[in-house]
């Protein structure tokens, strides 16, 4: 994809340990401006993989909603949810519902789904009082510095996704599927390569084979691409983990990922993983009015834990269908 417009305007702030950063002078149409240098701004985005844009000055979900629209055009409706927000219009999303005090360590938007966002729209309305950072990591990056042994198993093998629906914990059937009916349900795992389970007490239980590396559809440039080490047993905090396992049985976790025949993962590997990404990570502390805009697929991004309130709105947009490691072909009722 190519852009046009004079992105040579619009001068970025680079700095090592924080995402590329431009400031603009507050203008009197968000939305308008957003709209008039959205070639400028893709084409930051394109170069660096995310871009802060600091002065829009978006304080109501409305606008943040206008202003998105004018970045990406048509916003995307998000399916496979692994946890409830609230939507504000369609498309426009609050942040993920998270305890305060536990980050939400990195990660790619829904890079277990089929279909997955290639553009990610962040706005912050409320800043909180500490912590909170939107952070991100370059995914090329990251892959390039696991070792060998690690990187090629994944890649090779690709990694699953297990979850259990419940009532009490994570995203429910309704939010999750954007329906409660059986029939729809399954026909929406049949058409996504997830296998599925009734469970006898009516509970859904599925699995999900995903690649773990992909290559950039605009680049071509080999990317660290998944949900492992975020949705596993072990970047739970320890009391949340045993309180799970206890209630639920090591099988029932609402989610957990493991190889992609199926082996369970090393706590040392999610460790590394993780250990890995935090060498990787830049961050900047939000201020209310900010706008983030990241490269889905090329970077990945996190949520630290906080203090405050704070109030950030998301939006996905540009989907992308990837190729799937070893899919699981049409789900089966078992």
């Amino acid at each position: 994809m190519s852009f046009s417009s004079p992105a040579s305007l619009l001068e970025v702030e680079l700095e090592p340990d924080r995402p590329p950063v431009l400031h603009v002078d507050p203008p009197e149409d968000a939305p308008r401006w957003a709209a008039e240098h959205r070639e400028g701004l893709r084409a930051r985005v394109a170069e660096h993989g995310a871009l802060l844009i600091r002065g829009l000055e978006v304080r109501e979900p409305a606008s943040a909603g206008a202003v998105f629209a004018g970045l990406a055009g048509g916003l995307m409706t998000e399916r496979e949810a692994f946890a409830p927000r609230q939507r504000y219009s369609p498309g426009l999303y609050a942040s993920t519902t998270w305890p305060a005090n536990q980050p939400m360590c990195m990660h790619h938007e829904l890079s277990y789904a089929v279909e997955v966002p290639g553009l990610m729209l962040f706005a912050c309305l409320t800043a909180p009082a500490e912590g909170g950072a939107t952070a991100v990591a370059d995914a090329e990056r990251v892959l390039q510095a696991l070792p060998a042994a690690v990187g090629e198993r994944f890649e090779r093998e690709g990694w699953m996704l297990t979850r259990s629906y419940n009532d009490e914990i994570g995203a429910s059937l309704e939010e999750s599927f954007g329906t409660a009916d059986r029939a729809a349900v399954e026909r929406y795992c049949r058409a996504n390569a997830i296998e599925f389970t009734w469970q006898p007490d009516g509970s859904l239980h599925t699995r999900q084979r995903r690649s773990a590396v992909v290559r950039h559809p605009v680049t071509g440039r080999r990317c660290w691409f998944n949900q492992i080490a975020f949705l596993n047993e072990w970047t739970l905090a320890p009391e949340v983990r045993e309180y799970l396992v206890d209630v639920y049985g090591e099988e029932g976790l609402p989610f957990n990922t493991r190889y992609g025949d199926g082996s369970p993962i090393g706590e040392d590997v999610v460790q590394l993983l993780n250990a890995t990404y935090e060498e990787h990570t830049r961050r900047e502390p939000w201020q209310a009015g900010d706008v983030l805009l990241v490269d889905n697929i090329r970077t990945a991004h996190s949520r630290e834990a906080f203090t405050g309130e704070r109030q950030v709105v998301v939006a996905m947009a540009e989907p992308q269908r990837l190729p799937e490691s070893r899919p699981a072909g049409e789900g089966s009722r078992r």
